[in-house]
């Protein structure tokens, strides 16, 4: 640390073989692993990291750690050695996304080289000392045919998906946090034609599609003096100008829905993004709420969405792991806007709903019942 120039691997292991130290071979990879994670990487957290089925960390106290893997929160095999070594760890990783951590400012989230995602809470907010969440951006993109196969959808619900994108039908997948969102808007974004360009808006880089014509924007936290602040209406109305033929907001949260709708309202059709709902029936309530923190009023909203969006993807968690529970088409009735069900995962059955034959004929599909196979899960 007191000699000038970054900390590799390679210096890391020279320094423990110079200490004299008979490790052995094994020995000294491991005292190096663990040195450069306690200097550049997670600390205790890094050997979690090596599984590539862990999504999120999770830490409540020194001795408290969980993960994710898809089925679940799991008791992790791993602790601090106290509140200490957490909260250094927490400051440290702040720091190196830019920010700081401290009584100042307690609760931060950053975006960390390496596909890390930080948040970290500091007492007295938090009153059992220092939390810290971490997110994990995986390299690996799974195709539609992987994500059938771990149960996230049957095959019927496969080619509404596929198509969907294929005849530019622009949708929000909605769903609670961990329940899948990015995972399956990243598969799709895939799908999408090699010729099209894609322009892609996050509050953090989380989506990584496999096509050959991606552009990413993400926001900025503002610095210090609480200058240099980008927030994602900003890069929606830049993205505007970049030409894209599908316009992607990774999250809707906020004021942005303004300028996602107007947009899509604008000639870009096969957009779409995710956003936090219970149901996929509870999304026009939600659009309308981030819709009044934009000065848009109830009717105003009603009207955007209707002529922007057409599809709501549900996608939820149970113990077997991530599952599409319901398809649905944004209508407009009787002056009120609401989400009327084409598929529904009912207890592993896939049922038909009211919005299913305007939906297939949309798409192109048989909409008789006796022609499909109505199975929620890839084994059905």
């Amino acid at each position: 640390m007191a000699d000038p120039g970054p900390v590799t691997p390679s210096r890391v292991a020279a320094a423990v073989q110079a200490t004299g130290k008979l490790l052995g071979t094994a020995g000294s990879l491991a005292a190096a692993e663990r040195i450069s994670a306690e200097l550049n990487g997670l600390g205790p957290l890094q050997q979690l990291v090596r599984d590539p089925s862990v999504t999120d960390i999770f830490v409540n106290a020194p001795d408290s750690v969980w993960l994710d893997r898809g089925r679940g929160i799991e008791r992790a095999p791993v602790a601090f050695a106290g509140e200490t070594q957490l909260r250094a760890l927490a400051s440290r990783l702040v720091a190196a996304g830019g920010r700081r951590l401290d009584d100042g400012s307690p609760c931060v989230d950053v975006r960390l080289d390496g596909g890390y995602r930080v948040h970290a809470v500091l007492p007295p907010i938090s009153t059992a000392g220092t939390l810290l969440s971490v997110r994990i951006r995986r390299e690996q993109v799974f195709a539609m045919d992987e994500l059938r196969a771990g149960g996230m959808f049957g095959p019927l619900v496969q080619s509404v998906l596929e198509r969907m994108v294929d005849h530019r039908l622009s949708f929000l997948i909605s769903g609670a946090t961990g329940s899948g969102k990015t995972t399956l808007l990243s598969t799709l974004l895939g799908l999408c034609h090699p010729g099209e360009r894609l322009v892609l808006i996050e509050d953090a880089s989380e989506l990584n599609p496999v096509h050959p014509h991606v552009v990413a924007l993400e926001s900025r936290h503002g610095n210090l003096e609480g200058g240099g602040t980008v927030d994602l209406g900003e890069l929606v109305r830049q993205a505007l100008r970049m030409r894209p033929d599908r316009l992607v907001v990774g999250e809707c949260r906020g004021a942005e829905v303004r300028e996602l709708l107007t947009a899509m309202n604008t000639g870009h059709t096969g957009g779409g993004g995710t956003i936090h709902a219970n149901t996929a029936s509870a999304v026009p309530a939600r659009l309308t709420a981030l819709g009044a923190l934009a000065g848009l009023g109830q009717d105003a909203v009603r009207l955007q969405v209707a002529s922007a969006l057409d599809v709501v993807v549900h996608v939820a968690r149970r113990r077997e792991g991530r599952h599409v529970a319901c398809i649905g088409l944004l209508q407009q009735t009787a002056g009120t806007l609401g989400v009327s069900t084409a598929l529904e995962d009912a207890g592993g059955q896939l049922v038909a709903g009211p919005a299913w034959e305007t939906l297939a004929g949309r798409l192109g599909l048989d909409p008789a019942p006796s022609r499909l196979q109505f199975s929620a899960g890839a084994a059905a």
